[in-house]
């Protein structure tokens, strides 16, 4: 009796958290963030430490903030590194999860200039600009030029491990899943971490989100 008490304060905070992925409705996902925030994202190169600050982009910040928080990036491959450009990621490795955010939709929010896509700042990607939903990515340079005429809404900036966010792998460039916009997600979506450990070995990986 001792052994199975045990094994069930293992096993089910576990189940619990992946019973709540499962139901992008529940009202944890829309919890108002902290006015400011710090996201550690554990990868296989190293930490990156990104700094969410709500009056940036409020409703990006909520999303991103509450998807950590309750773990929906731990144990994600970062798809997509376009060297000196951007590094992307937000696709759950488990294919049901994925697939129920692909369309848990929020509007983005309004551009702010004086928060622009330069080098370090972390927005969502989107195709439509009222339907964006996980993916998110890392300007790994200035970016203002052609972002913020988008507009892509930064809603936070790295403080800490930009080497290591230079550093993801990007030899596979946009073929281990692109953009959003390009159409060539759905193998992602449907085989998860299987099929892009299978194809893309050498991507990096979220092993684990801390959130303070």
């Amino acid at each position: 009796m001792r052994l199975l008490a045990a094994l069930l304060c293992v096993i089910l905070p576990v189940q619990a958290t992946g019973s709540r992925l499962e139901h992008p409705e529940n009202p944890e996902f829309t919890r108002p963030a902290p006015p400011r925030s710090v996201v550690t994202l554990v990868t296989s190169k190293g930490e990156i430490d990104i700094e969410v600050t709500r009056d940036w982009a409020p409703r990006c910040a909520d999303r991103f903030y509450n998807l950590a928080r309750l773990g929906y990036y731990t144990d994600m491959r970062i798809h997509r590194v376009d060297a000196g450009q951007w590094a992307q990621f937000g696709i759950n490795g488990v294919p049901t999860i994925a697939k129920l955010w692909r369309t848990a939709e929020f509007r983005n929010d309004p551009f702010i200039p004086a928060h622009s896509n330069v080098r370090g700042t972390v927005a969502f990607a989107f195709k439509d600009p009222a339907a964006l939903t996980t993916q998110v990515f890392i300007n790994l340079r200035d970016n203002s030029p052609t972002h913020d005429k988008e507009p892509f809404v930064p809603f936070g900036r790295v403080i800490r491990g930009m080497d290591v966010a230079d550093a993801l792998y990007s030899e596979y460039g946009g073929n281990s899943g692109g953009g959003i916009r390009a159409g060539k997600q759905d193998p992602l979506f449907e085989g998860g971490n299987a099929y892009i450990d299978r194809l893309f070995p050498k991507l990096d990986k979220i092993m684990d989100v801390k959130v303070r």
